[in-house]
């Protein structure tokens, strides 16, 4: 299956088009990508939210009002985590979160799009980040390090695999254009 699939759509004027539509893999990875970028985009809104105030304080009524318990070992980690955080670094990490985001849904858009420049966007910018996973990894392992190490991987091979299957289907439909000619 490529990634890319003809569809048949009529013109105001009765004259037929061809559009693309993504295939399911694309679809899943757009969405995937979508819903990363929405959820970054909550946690940078967040993030602007805490500034002038105090983020211990902020989060403990926050575990209150999610019946979290506030001696949770998890918790505790979190809210020693959270208790370095000044202005500045809040700032920062709401403007990393916000380009992230960006990234995440101009990819998603664009595979939901069918645009093939999103396939090229998509395989850089994920292939980018793979060499930061896996020297994260080797600082300290974690399943969930390497379930997002692995999957990155698999979306790479895939758009890789799609384009270059795209490319053989689209030279040999030239081919044989250019053969009627």
């Amino acid at each position: 299956m490529s990634s890319i699939q003809p569809k048949q759509q009529t013109t105001a004027t009765g004259r037929s088009i061809r559009a693309a539509t993504p295939s399911r893999g694309l679809r899943l990875i757009a969405a995937f990508k979508i819903f990363k970028g929405l959820v970054l985009f909550v946690v940078g809104i967040g993030a602007l939210k805490l500034l002038h105030k105090d983020v211990g304080s902020e989060l403990e009524s926050w575990a209150d009002l999610f019946r979290v318990d506030p001696d949770n070992l998890y918790f505790q980690h979190l809210l020693e985590k959270f208790s370095i955080l000044d202005d500045r670094k809040l700032k920062e990490l709401s403007v990393g979160t916000f380009f992230y985001s960006a990234l995440l849904l101009t990819e998603g858009i664009g595979l939901l799009l069918a645009k093939r420049w999103a396939e090229y966007f998509t395989i850089i910018a994920t292939s980018s980040f793979i060499p930061l996973e896996i020297y994260e990894l080797t600082k300290r392992v974690s399943w969930a390090k390497l379930v997002v190490l692995l999957l990155n991987i698999v979306v790479v091979v895939y758009l890789v695999i799609e384009l270059r299957r795209n490319h053989k289907s689209g030279q040999s439909e030239a081919e044989q254009h250019h053969g009627r000619e």
